[in-house]
């Protein structure tokens, strides 16, 4: 359907014109749609072993390191090697607006044509605003408590916080897209004007742990902080357990440095500073995104296959508290809660093992997406634009056959 309705292509010696050719041509449709099929294939196999959220970063990247994919199957090299999910994607999309819908005969005979081609290009652009743009992270209740804020699966921070009354204040978050190319030697200093120091920070590791020097000696170089060090460790099958860590110093605002320390996402305690008779806390940890409301679970059920440990069914009853008035919302599986732009899954639940007694606690998976229903949208679009042609091509093979009878 995509491109048969293309106007013969015109030979032309341009430059420009032979890539318009190529680049609307079905031959380009019809490769990138099967190595679309290829690439969801060897994922779909592949994230058994390595888990969704490795394989979906592995396949469906969009930098430029990762734009060449080699399927492993199994712990074995398929040596099939194919351009990331992502590319393929774009070169689709750029062949669907050039050949779908710019290049495409011109009439009301191919108004439904344009109509599913439009939806097609909606549907890709809706992944690639999801892929840059959305947020996920969990958000663990309690039977009977509240919590209005998620944490984030996989970008670590760093927060400074003030110290007033037992409870930090002025809390100021330093992103991890500053953080992740701080590797190496590279440093960059972050400056707080409220603050009686700035902050200095470089080493930057994704996967990391501190370590004292008395448990075990550095064995690759390590550079040695008041008597620990860093050790690097591979990724996590599942990249949301890998805990970053960094290194940092303090700036006095005279320029003088002061104290070094390391930073770690599987340290216990944030670092303490002392300074002009105020406490500060630096510490790192997973970014915390506030919700627009308050969350209360009220009651958690689970029903399991017979005879397994499986979940057949879990559900969560929840309030949603906001500006003094309450709202009974049920979350279960394939049924999440959507509303102000956030959607909430009903992701897992605790303690394993619970009993009729124990207190049992719900784990919501929080997506903020801003493209959340426009696959939905795009699916509709697509299917009114086959409906159109489909009625139009029946209407016009009736209206042929009853020409010919009367004709007879």
């Amino acid at each position: 359907m995509e491109n048969s309705d293309l106007p013969p292509s015109r030979k032309s010696s341009g430059f420009f014109h032979r890539a318009f050719d190529v680049l609307s041509g079905f031959g380009v449709a019809t490769i990138s749609l099967l190595l679309l099929g290829l690439l969801t294939w060897f994922a779909t196999l592949e994230q058994i072993d390595n888990g969704l959220y490795p394989t979906l970063g592995k396949y469906f990247d969009h930098h430029w390191r990762a734009m060449i994919v080699i399927p492993e199957i199994n712990g074995k090299i398929v040596p099939f090697p194919m351009p990331s999910g992502y590319w393929v994607g774009a070169v689709l999309l750029v062949n669907l607006i050039l050949g779908g819908i710019i290049r495409i005969r011109r009439g009301w005979r191919v108004v439904g044509v344009v109509i599913s081609h439009f939806g097609i290009v909606f549907m890709l652009i809706a992944g690639g605003v999801s892929h840059h743009f959305s947020e996920r992270g969990n958000m663990p209740v309690r039977e009977g408590e509240t919590a209005n804020a998620a944490e984030d699966y996989f970008e670590y921070v760093v927060e400074v916080s003030e110290i007033k009354d037992g409870k930090a204040e002025e809390i100021h978050v330093i992103r991890g897209k500053y953080l992740t190319d701080l590797t190496d030697a590279t440093i960059r200093t972050f400056r707080f004007p409220d603050l009686p120091f700035d902050l200095q920070v470089g080493g930057y590791l994704g996967n990391a742990q501190p370590v004292g020097v008395a448990e075990r000696a550095p064995s690759r170089g390590e550079e040695i902080v008041d008597n620990y060090y860093l050790v690097e460790k591979p990724n996590e099958d599942k990249l949301e357990e890998n805990t970053a860590a960094c290194q940092a110093r303090i700036l006095h605002k005279d320029g003088t440095p002061g104290v070094r320390f390391l930073l770690a996402g599987a340290s216990f305690h944030p670092f303490t500073v002392r300074q002009d008779d105020r406490i500060f806390t630096i510490d790192m940890r997973k970014r915390l995104w506030a919700m627009p409301f308050d969350l209360r679970l009220d009651q958690f059920n689970a029903e399991f296959h017979p005879g397994t440990s499986r979940p057949a069914k879990f559900v969560s009853q929840v309030t949603r508290l906001e500006n003094g008035g309450e709202a009974k919302v049920t979350i279960q599986m394939n049924e999440p809660m959507r509303y102000e732009g956030l959607t909430f899954f009903q992701a897992s639940y605790g303690p394993p093992g619970a009993g009729p007694n124990d207190k049992m606690y719900s784990v919501f998976e929080v997506v903020k997406n801003p493209a959340d229903k426009w696959p939905e949208y795009s699916l509709y679009i697509v299917t009114l634009g086959l409906l159109i042609h489909f009625v139009m091509k029946l209407v016009s093979f009736l209206g042929s056959s009853s020409r010919k009878k009367r004709h007879v």
